[in-house]
Order: structure tokens, then sequence, then C-alpha cells
């Protein structure tokens, strides 16, 4: 199963998320769940990177791990767009989630 984690501030802002597992939904390279969970989650990254400018902390291994944390102190109309792009994320996520419940599962932590 991936499991997906969001790590939220005090006032709900993300923080930083970790995303690890295997949905083992199908084969390796057939798996439209673990399939999308990447595309969803790199494309964030790489939206937050390019439309902003902040460049997260990446971390990632071959064996389906992923962790992204944002720098502190974002100027808060920068951090604005890094937010809405990051609930994207998590929407696009939520919906995986709704379809294949036994495959990704979410949780949030503060």
């Amino acid at each position: 199963m991936i499991d997906a984690v969001i790590y939220r501030t005090q006032s709900g802002a993300i923080q930083s998320f970790a995303i690890s597992g295997h949905a083992f939904f199908a084969e390796r390279g057939q798996d439209i769940v673990c399939a999308g969970v990447s595309a969803v989650s790199v494309g964030a990254i790489n939206a937050v990177h390019a439309l902003t400018g902040v460049t997260p902390e990446i971390g990632h291994d071959e064996d389906g791990f992923l962790r992204c944390t944002l720098p502190e102190k974002l100027p808060e109309s920068i951090n604005e767009k890094v937010q809405l792009l990051l609930e994207g994320m998590v929407v696009s996520l939520q919906t995986i989630e709704e379809e294949y419940r036994e495959h990704i599962k979410i949780t949030f932590k503060k």
C-alpha cells in the first residue's frame, strides 16, 4: 500500500509530505495507482519550483519513497502560491484514494 503523509503547521499550512510504499495494483510498469501518485506528487514539486522559484528539500529512493519539505519563512505572497499548488496535489491524491482505497492511504499530521 502507498502511504502518503501530509504534515501541516499549527495554522494548517502544508510544511512537508512523505510518500512511501507501493500500491501493488498491478505489475511494475503497469500499476496505474503508482503512476498516478508519482505523477501528481512529482508534478506538484515541479510546479512549486517552476511557478514560484521555491526549491523544496527533496529526498527519494528507488523503493517508492519521496519526501518534500518546504523552506521555512517563505514570503507570504510566495507561500500562498506554494500552498495552493500543494493543496491541489492533496485533492488529486484524495481523488485517487477514493477510487483505490485498498492501495493508497493518506494521513494528515500536525
